[in-house]
């Protein structure tokens, strides 16, 4: 099948020609006739098909008639970070040149100024993060009542990122009659939830298996320590004996990108950063470095992992395990694509392995070892746990916790008259020093008659002479004698009932 059966127009298929795609992809061929025809679609897809063709196509098309008015774009496209929406600019740039269709990008970063000269003179497409566009909404520079097409691109990721509350509102302004282009590499449940929500009717299309990696990608695992600078070693070690041709080095926290980034430019690899704290410009311009080869590994945080399309990348570095099994998938589909062979390396410690068991389910393979099956400890999964900041459980600590009964009423006696208390501790200065006991005489048989002096102690007149509950815990008591003892509300009798009423 050619690009000239899925129904797009003649403009498009010249731009596509020019461009040099000759054969559509399996996403491209089953959404773009339903999305030419203006129905919703939702495509599943793993990243690295061409699902971003599979949408700016049938908007070509169906754009080619009408004209955008001031601040009311006619297609919205919400994408999760900067280089995604710049990367989708970029295919409207080479696939709709001759269509002069006036393109918005409305990402974070970069001044308002220009972002609002457009919208002003009429955008007929809009690409935006989803936090950059409800700036504008706020400001009273857009609307989006004359929205003709909606795409959500990249799903699960907005949703690992905190965005879905945002798309449901910017989702409540748009038109009912849109027509709704929902991508995404996995479909989790609340992903699901929100494709029922969004979209009516739609033409479903799963290309592979929900997250799954391509089989032109191989995978190996790398036994290190867990220690910082024996995992740089590891890690340097590894880039050293591989052909490495380029490569992006993956890490969990921005501060470990830069921590990787310092640590290899120190011995001597030509390596650039790439995080979400950086400007735009700084942003921008490494990824256009890393493209041409002026510098050939890339120590990047996850805003790298999705859907950025950067030719010939050879190898994939996982320095962190990922923390959600399907950012695995993502991390090392930036290299083996359209086609190619690539490689990609994880390193793990021994904390790591209930993550990795976790990868290989979602995968539903066994990742191999580079110096063959890895012998972890048999508590590895445990130790992880605690590793993780779990520390022990409640209550469990020697010397903490509620006492339990024996030693609560081990410490409370039965003074003369038959009520608990127990004595008040003395002093400090007060409390005799620890002596060896004298042997002392028998006491006598008056001694032993006479009552026992509790000091701190008064009667309490209202209240019944009973033998204590805790003072003997092991001696099973008559629950249904002492139930027949208690008399109304027994010893919890308010005081003011007690007091005495004069009778007129």
């Amino acid at each position: 099948m050619t690009f000239s059966q899925l129904g797009l127009s003649p403009k498009v298929l010249t731009a596509v020609t020019s461009a040099g795609f000759t054969n559509p992809t399996p996403i491209q061929r089953q959404a773009i006739p339903p999305a030419v025809a203006g129905r919703d679609v939702l495509g599943i897809a793993q990243t690295g098909t061409g699902k971003t063709a599979s949408f700016v196509l049938p908007m070509l098309t169906r754009l080619e008639r009408g004209r955008a008015r001031a601040r009311m774009p006619r297609s919205l496209i919400l994408e999760p970070t900067r280089e995604l929406a710049a990367q989708v600019a970029e295919h409207f740039d080479i696939l709709g040149k001759s269509h002069k269709l006036t393109v918005a990008l409305l990402i974070g970063g970069v001044s308002y100024e220009e972002q609002d000269r457009k919208l002003g003179r009429g955008a007929d497409v809009v690409i935006a993060t989803p936090g950059r566009l409800l700036d504008h909404m706020q400001r009273g520079k857009i609307l989006l009542s004359g929205i003709e097409i909606f795409v959500v691109d990249e799903a699960d990721r907005m949703l690992d990122m905190g965005f879905i509350p945002d798309i449901e509102r910017i989702s409540k302004l748009l038109p009912f009659t849109r027509q709704t282009l929902f991508f995404s590499a996995t479909m989790p449940a609340e992903i699901q939830r929100l494709a029922d929500k969004f979209l009516h009717q739609p033409e479903r299309i799963e290309i592979e298996p929900q997250s799954t990696a391509a089989t032109t990608i191989v995978q190996r695992l790398k036994k290190v320590p867990d220690d910082p600078a024996g995992k740089r070693e590891a890690l340097r070690a590894l880039m050293r004996e591989i052909d490495v041709k380029n490569a992006i080095i993956f890490c969990n926290r921005k501060k470990d990108v830069g921590i990787i980034y310092r640590s290899l430019l120190r011995h001597g690899f030509n390596v650039g950063a790439l995080h979400g704290d950086m400007d735009q410009h700084q942003r921008t311009a490494t990824l256009d470095a890393f493209r041409n080869g002026s510098i050939a590994f890339l120590a990047a945080s996850d805003v790298a992992a999705r859907g950025l399309d950067i030719p010939e990348v050879s190898h994939i570095f996982n320095y962190d395990v990922p923390i959600h099994p399907e950012d695995y998938i993502h991390r090392i589909g930036r290299t083996g694509r359209a086609g190619c062979e690539g490689f990609a390396a994880t390193l793990v410690t021994p904390k790591d392995v209930k993550a990795i068991k976790a990868i290989e389910r979602i995968l539903r393979q066994e990742i191999q070892s580079i110096d063959g099956q890895p012998e972890w400890p048999a508590d590895s999964e445990s130790s992880s746990g605690r590793s993780a900041g779990r520390g022990p459980r409640r209550g469990k600590s020697p010397g903490k916790g509620p006492a339990r009964p024996e030693q609560t009423a081990a410490s409370a006696k039965p003074n003369g008259n038959g009520h608990d208390c127990i004595p008040s501790s003395p002093p400090k200065e007060m409390r005799p020093q620890p002596q060896r006991p004298a042997p002392q005489a028998p006491p006598s048989a008056a001694a032993m008659q006479a009552p026992a002096v509790q000091p701190h102690c008064q009667p309490q007149p209202n209240r019944q002479a009973q033998p204590s509950r805790q003072a003997q815990p092991n001696r099973p008591q008559d629950r249904t004698s002492e139930r027949s003892r208690v008399r109304g509300m027994g010893d919890h009798v308010p005081a003011f009932m007690t007091r005495p009423v004069r009778v007129p």
